[in-house]
């Protein structure tokens, strides 16, 4: 991971209130979140930025060196971005005030629309969804789409697609979904030889995860009696009631069901962002960006399991 500007920004905002809750507030970044962030920070540059104390947190010697940096750097950059904007102005009066989102991510959306409404309460936001990413890609690339939101295994590439920018915002573990009154959903992680007995089930997806799965079930030491592929609904009543266990995104929390990570990360997920450079909408991408990567972080912090496991695997999580 790479210093970068936001992360200046987040200890300077923690610095400056003398609270990581009240930096969470301001920044409108859920407080777990921002502590894994600003953990990794310190991974980063070597050393704690802050000590805390009754009165909340204040800044140690690396802290102060730190925040005294960002204050000369931020401004600076700030000003570069308002005369940038200045130039741009024209180009950017052009953007539309609306937007058509899809979606291969049901979960994402809720917090995804507020908060990119929260950014540009003008905007007006429509919707599609899709477990397909290729299908959203090409309606994408054919301009019935503004942006779209994919995952796809973590072997395979952006979906095909001719002029399209794809950013990859999180890279993330698959977890197993299991009814919370199996044999193992005490444990803190299983393993997938620990399953190897399970029937599975997981819902559609365009690429390689199918193959990758089996893969590695057969590295595990098994191959897997079968593989139900069914919509999210289909999959949790499968779960629910016993007749399967499913493999499931890392932020997914479900009353009545239990979700845990797979030792040593035999799969993982990539989310992207994706839009048309040459589009009207294209101005919105920044925008679009910053709000997808708060709206994941929402759901992230909305998982005390995922949110624990990140603890100890940084690597993980927000792309930087």
């Amino acid at each position: 991971m790479d210093l970068e500007l936001r992360h200046l920004r987040i200890v300077g905002a923690i610095a400056a209130s003398g609270s990581i809750t009240k930096a969470a507030g301001e920044l409108g970044i859920a407080q777990p979140a921002l502590t894994a962030q600003l953990r990794r920070i310190e991974r980063l540059l070597g050393g704690p930025l802050f000590e805390r104390d009754h009165r909340g947190v204040r800044p140690t010697a690396l802290g102060d060196l730190v925040v005294s940096r960002a204050a000369l750097l931020l401004p600076a950059v700030n000003g570069l971005l308002e005369d940038a904007a200045r130039l741009t102005e024209t180009s950017r009066s052009a953007v539309p005030d609306q937007v058509a989102l899809g979606s291969s991510t049901s979960s994402i959306l809720a917090p995804l629309i507020r908060r990119l409404t929260e950014t540009a309460p003008e905007l007006t936001v429509s919707t599609t969804a899709s477990w397909s990413a290729d299908d959203l890609a090409g309606e994408l690339a054919a301009g019935r789409l503004d942006f779209c939101v994919v995952g796809v295994c973590g072997g395979s590439g952006p979906p095909p697609g001719d002029d399209l920018e794809w950013r990859t915002f999180s890279v993330d573990p698959v977890f197993v979904l299991l009814p919370e009154d199996h044999a193992l959903a005490r444990q803190t992680e299983v393993t997938l030889a620990d399953l190897a007995d399970a029937e599975w089930a997981a819902t559609p997806g365009d690429g390689c995860f199918e193959t990758c799965f089996h893969q590695a079930c057969l590295r595990a030491g098994f191959t897997p009696r079968s593989l139900y592929v069914a919509d999210a609904a289909s999959c949790i009543e499968l779960v629910a009631s016993g007749t399967a266990v499913a493999l499931c995104q890392a932020t997914r929390t479900l009353p009545g069901l239990v979700t845990l990570p797979l030792k040593d990360v035999p799969l993982r997920w990539i989310h992207m962002v994706g839009w048309r450079p040459a589009s009207a909408a294209a101005g919105l991408a920044p925008a679009v960006q910053r709000s997808v990567e708060k709206a994941h972080a929402d759901l992230v912090a909305r998982s005390e399991v995922y949110s624990d496991w990140l603890d100890d695997h940084p690597e993980f999580g927000v792309a930087s």
